[in-house]
């Protein structure tokens, strides 16, 4: 009597090539539900029409087949052989170099020498500040700084409506500041060729001298006068 090992109607028993089939049919659809084909960086499809695996170097019939595949021992075991090998190339390549801020240890040299001249066009009632600092011993490639302070800003003195504030830096000099009327500075160029004074800055880099011209715009009335470096 010879032994039949193929599945019966009736009896229960799966055969193995059932069960295999009913495997693979499982791992496609976890596949299918978790694999998105479009990122997957090992599928290809190849010339002929086939789906290959260019881990595992496999050809699949169709897109099923591949995705089951993934869900193998095979491919999951070349997954965890990529990961490990690329973890050592990561060891085993030089550190990025990493842009690091140099702080700069330069002690401060006290405050600089400065001018401050007034000027006043009668024609057009228009008023200039020229500030003229001096910076003898700046830093090498250091280039001075101004900016114009707004009466909120400044935590030196009780807000003042009435003054705005200028305020010089250069390392490694002390930061300086010149409380001025609070006028607004005109900031537009002059196409006409007038003498009206105009916003300039200029660094001279051989006499070491940082000139700032702050012309402000024409007003009936001038309220407050420039007071000194605080």
């Amino acid at each position: 009597m010879s032994a039949d090992y193929g599945a019966k109607t009736g009896t229960g028993f799966v055969s193995n090539e059932q069960a295999e089939v009913s495997r693979k049919e499982r791992l496609r659809r976890l596949a299918l539900e978790s694999i998105d084909l479009a990122k997957d960086p090992y599928f290809m499809r190849n010339h002929v029409g086939q789906y290959e695996c260019r881990l595992c170097l496999t050809a699949h019939k169709n897109e099923g087949n591949y995705l089951a595949h993934t869900q193998g021992k095979r491919h999951q075991q070349n997954l965890a052989k990529r990961a490990l090998q690329e973890a050592a190339e990561r060891e085993a390549a030089p550190a990025p170099q990493r842009r690091v801020a140099i702080k700069r240890s330069s002690a401060v040299i006290g405050r600089p020498a400065y001018r401050v001249t007034k000027m006043y066009d009668p024609e057009d009632n228009t008023r200039a500040l020229l500030f003229q600092i001096e910076y003898p011993e700046i830093l090498e490639e250091e280039v001075p700084r101004y900016r114009v302070m707004s009466a909120i800003e400044q935590k030196q003195e009780a807000t003042d409506w009435r003054y705005q504030y200028v305020v010089f830096a250069a390392e490694p000099y002390e930061t300086i500041c010149f409380k001025v009327p609070n006028i607004e500075i005109d900031m537009k160029k002059r196409r006409d060729g007038g003498s009206r004074a105009e916003l300039f800055r200029h660094w001279d880099q051989d006499g070491k001298v940082y000139s700032v011209q702050l012309p402000f715009v024409p007003m009936q009335v001038e309220t407050g006068h420039a007071q000194g470096a605080h």
